[in-house]
């Protein structure tokens, strides 16, 4: 075989690469692994806020750049949040509900000839009966001036179930107590004060803790960016009039904002329609040119943090509608399309009646004239021979009655005859 040939060639490639796998074999067997962390274990700082601290390995070389690498998982799902840190301690957050995992291990960075240490572990199992924690836990921050947090109880909490929640930043000394609750269709709600000097320009996370005097009730931790939560008051329009042929409008502002922290829409409809324009204002007046002067138009407007100023996409509630100019009467509208067909309706019937008449008046209807000569004979036959047969009933009576008279007299005569014939 050719060793210049292609096969010499591929053959040459394979030997390098089997002997760049040797070289990194045998370094790899020669790297060093170094030792774990000792004494791991952790403390709680604050309500939800976990210290995780740790002693350095032994008999480490002066050569390597010591680092820290850990991790947490929460229910064997890892979160993701891996640090590096020369520090012998990491603060972090806490989830009370589930059971949380801290690893830590030893590195030596931008250095080859040694291993990562083994990863050294302890957990934060989670008391209480499962499904007994405060869920769908919702909070914002009105105004820049109160927080309202609501929740719901666990599916496995029983009704008398009294949830406690205590929040606790940065610049608080201990943690608070909520104190002013509601409960409204099986939703828990608190409120409680929540300001910070107007200027400041960092907002402290607040931690949150809910849970109940029970054992039985598993509590729960929460962190929450304020900034994320802010909804501002709503506004209130304050003036509404005609200026150079269009209308100019003016709305409150709120005194708890920073200034050119707040953007606002205003909406806004022409009359009867439904459909409104809606426009983006960053002050807290604005005009409409070229308007209707004979029309009704409707506003509203509402606030929202800028961007730049706050990570919220809260917008306040909508502001009470107000309106200038009228719109046509509708009143005489609605009468005359009442009315109109009413009286073309009546109209119509008398209309209809009189033509009746009308034509009866003008052409009265023609008689036949065989019901006339029918009448006429009619009536002339029916005398005479009513006549006459009133004449014959009469004769006929008459003969009878004499008849009768004539019978009469006969019998009385023959009866006196026979009794003179006998007397003598």
């Amino acid at each position: 075989m050719d060793p210049s040939g292609p096969f010499g060639a591929a053959l040459r490639g394979w030997l390098l690469l089997a002997v760049c796998w040797a070289v990194a074999a045998v370094a790899a067997a020669g790297a060093k692994v170094l030792p774990p962390p000792s004494n791991l274990n952790y403390s709680f700082i604050q309500i939800c806020t976990l210290n995780w601290t740790w002693n350095p390995p032994e008999n480490i070389s002066s050569s390597c750049d010591l680092e820290y690498s850990s991790d947490i998982v929460i229910d064997e799902v890892p979160q993701n949040q891996r640090q590096w840190s020369k520090s012998l301690f990491r603060v972090t957050d806490t989830f009370l509900n589930e059971e949380m995992r801290f690893k830590v291990r030893s590195e030596c960075k931008h250095d080859n000839a040694s291993e990562p240490s083994r990863w050294v572990e302890t957990s934060v199992l989670p008391k209480g009966i499962p499904g007994t924690a405060a869920v769908g836990l919702n909070c914002v921050w009105h105004n820049l001036e109160y927080m309202v947090c609501k929740w719901h109880p666990g599916e496995n909490a029983s009704s008398d179930t009294n949830y406690t929640l205590f929040y606790w930043f940065d610049g608080l000394k201990n943690p608070k107590k909520c104190k002013n609750y509601s409960i409204s269709q099986g939703s828990f709600e608190c409120t409680f004060s929540l300001t910070f000097p107007r200027f400041t320009n960092t907002y402290p996370v607040i931690s949150i803790l809910i849970r109940d005097d029970s054992e039985e009730i598993r509590p729960v931790c929460a962190s929450k960016n304020p900034t994320t939560l802010v909804q501002p008051a709503t506004p209130k329009i304050v003036e509404l009039s005609y200026v150079n042929g269009g209308i100019y409008l003016q709305w409150s502002e709120s005194d708890a904002f920073p200034a050119n922290c707040l953007y606002y829409e205003l909406r806004y409809h022409n009359g009867d329609l439904t459909v409104a324009q809606t426009i983006r204002v960053t002050s807290n007046r604005t005009s409409i040119p070229s308007v209707d002067f004979n029309s009704k138009y409707t506003f509203q407007v509402r606030a929202q943090p800028k961007p730049e100023c706050y990570s919220s996409k809260l917008c306040s509630e909508w502001s009470e509608e107000k309106s200038i100019g009228e719109n046509p009467d509708s009143t005489f509208y609605f009468v005359l399309i009442v009315t109109i067909p009413l009286v073309v309706a009546v109209s119509t019937i008398v209309l209809l009646v009189y033509l009746k008449r009308l034509k009866i008046l003008i052409l009265p209807p023609i008689p036949d004239p065989r019901e006339i000569l029918k009448r006429m004979f009619g009536e002339q036959n029916e005398n005479p021979q009513s006549c006459a047969k009133d004449d014959s009933m009469n004769a006929y009576d008459k003969l009878i009655k004499e008849e009768e008279i004539h019978s009469l007299i006969l019998t009385e005569t023959t009866e006196s005859s026979n009794s003179e014939k006998e007397n003598r």
